[in-house]
């Protein structure tokens, strides 16, 4: 038993290693780029996780709002779409977080004896382990297997669980999170990890008037600002870095024209700053480019699902039609 605890603890200490200098080699070459960037997979560690619920909850943060209100008011409807032919499937969720949206469609597949297992895959292992441990109490005869690590990575590790057909859940317009053309690519990889009868259900979130997406990035309670300055509180305590939050400013743009709404971080003085070693040098007014939340139309939606391979077959609004989630299938 030594021996295999041992093992444990080594194999432990070795993934904690790998991914303390994957994320150090990302950060170093973010910051050394022109322009600068960082990665948005890093936001979220167990404080990012935290954050973002609080943006959630915000009043100006609408699209989890939205997104609820199809998945409380059409339940039926999706759960429908998702049984389609009354084969077994399994039920993926990629970036489950704390599930709130999906846990009414579980129930309501459970009510019905739909024949599924949930597959929820999320980058971070606090998100997993809170699933795990909750979703079985909550949802008595859930069987529910839970993934850490990258989407495709767990997408290929769910194919090799089973060979039942699979439903992608892809909410929160996650998608969004990635320039078009990212985008586009991450359709076109998702279709590659899919066969024939499977399906996918995607959320996007619409444009509509600029001045309600920007202030959803600006909330007025600071947890966007907080969000985006959390990770540098995490380079500080994971990498040994010595950010100075109070020389960083949050500062959000949305562009209309191509629906892109970006946020960066802000230099407000001339500085530096020590890192894995090495020093990374900021001018006054200088930029990080934090994330994108890049918003559609309906019509471009389709065009995405097509060229990647999938056929958009259905639409479920909100009330304001602000927000869809489409339903896309491989045939």
């Amino acid at each position: 038993m030594k021996n295999f605890e041992n093992n444990v603890l080594t194999d432990t200490s070795v993934a904690e290693q790998e991914f303390n200098q994957q994320f150090c080699d990302d950060v170093i070459a973010g910051l050394k780029a022109v322009p600068k960037f960082l990665q948005p997979k890093y936001f979220y560690n167990s404080t990012g996780d935290e954050i973002f619920q609080q943006i959630m909850g915000s009043n100006e943060y609408y699209p989890t709002d939205c997104e609820l209100e199809i998945f409380t008011q059409q339940t039926q409807e999706l759960a429908k779409a998702m049984i389609a032919d009354g084969s077994p499937f399994d039920l993926i969720e990629l970036g489950a977080g704390d599930a709130m949206k999906s846990t009414h469609l579980l129930r309501h597949l459970l009510n019905e004896s739909a024949d599924f297992r949930y597959v929820p895959i999320d980058i971070s292992g606090h998100v997993i382990n809170y699933l795990k441990e909750t979703l079985p109490v909550t949802l008595p005869g859930l069987q529910l297997i839970g993934l850490t690590g990258e989407y495709f990575h767990m997408l290929k590790e769910a194919a090799e669980l089973s060979p039942r057909r699979k439903v992608v859940l892809f909410l929160g317009s996650n998608i969004g999170n990635m320039p078009v053309s990212d985008a586009q690519q991450f359709c076109i990889e998702l279709r590659n990890h899919l066969a024939k009868g499977d399906s996918v259900l995607m959320g996007v979130d619409l444009k509509k008037n600029p001045k309600t997406i920007l202030a959803a990035y600006n909330d007025a309670e600071g947890h966007t600002r907080n969000f985006n300055l959390n990770l540098l509180t995490r380079i500080n305590s994971e990498l040994g870095a010595n950010f100075d939050l109070s020389k960083f400013e949050h500062y959000p743009t949305y562009d209309p024209e191509t629906g892109a709404c970006k946020s960066y971080l802000i230099s407000l003085a001339d500085q530096q700053v020590s890192l894995c070693n090495q020093t990374v040098t900021f001018a006054k007014d200088e930029y990080i480019y934090m994330e994108i939340s890049q918003k559609y139309t309906v019509g471009q939606t389709d065009y995405m699902a097509s060229v990647s391979g999938f056929k958009p077959v259905q639409h479920f609004f909100d009330s304001k039609n602000w927000f869809v989630d489409a339903i896309w299938t491989v045939e």
